[in-house]
């Protein structure tokens, strides 16, 4: 991506906002900075049907968290799960510096916790 489209990104902040039809949240929180992204999810019959993310987020974290959240829109739990931080950076095209790594992470760290959720799957 360049650098207009992140900035267009952070300024629309795609998927931004509380979900009224939640099934499913989860957090993450950065400890270096505090940040804290919550992402609401809408899953039925193990499907993400919708998701939006909320919290106090920086640049990174907040374009992460728009991009993600639009990924995994009808994605299966099971699909969600596999994403890793490679295709985390496909998805947002640039190099994240190792500082800002953890910020990049929030939202795919609040996705994992969907794993041992029974519930997200069925």
């Amino acid at each position: 991506m360049y650098k207009e489209e992140l900035l267009e990104i952070y300024s629309n902040k795609e998927n931004f906002g509380e979900l009224k039809n939640k099934t499913h949240q989860v957090s993450h929180t950065n400890p270096l900075c505090n940040d804290e992204i919550i992402i609401d999810l809408e899953i039925k019959k193990g499907v993400v049907h919708d998701a939006k993310f909320h919290g106090i987020s920086c640049f990174v974290s907040t374009i992460s968290a728009a991009v993600l959240t639009e990924k995994i829109k009808g994605m299966t739990v099971e699909e969600v799960n596999t994403i890793s931080k490679k295709d985390l950076d496909q998805l947002l095209g640039i190099n994240i510096t190792p500082g800002r790594i953890p910020c990049e992470l929030m939202p795919l760290e609040a996705l994992r916790k969907l794993q041992g959720d029974k519930n997200a799957s069925n």
